[in-house]
């Protein structure tokens, strides 16, 4: 249903600088509100900090991981046919 309302132009793969650049771009995301919750919360910046550098270096390594193996699976992925 969802493959109706995204028109596809083509069948297409992740490459692995856009995988690489998607990756960091979200960690950015994740990292600015990882701050402002746990901030919230706890209301130490060492511990803010501490919680964001090991937090966010196992969660990207994960996130990488699991575009990567997406990326492979066929599953959803639909083939184009170009109108004449």
């Amino acid at each position: 249903m969802i493959e109706k309302l995204i028109p596809v132009s083509q069948q297409t793969e992740e490459t692995l600088r856009r995988s690489v650049f998607k990756t960091i771009s979200y960690r950015v995301v994740i990292l600015l509100l990882d701050f402002v919750c746990v901030y919230l919360f706890i209301g130490q910046i060492k511990v803010v900090f501490g919680f964001m550098i090991v937090s966010n270096i196992y969660t990207t390594i994960g996130y990488f991981l699991h575009e990567r193996i997406w990326d492979r699976i066929k599953w959803g992925k639909t083939i184009a046919h170009k109108k004449a």
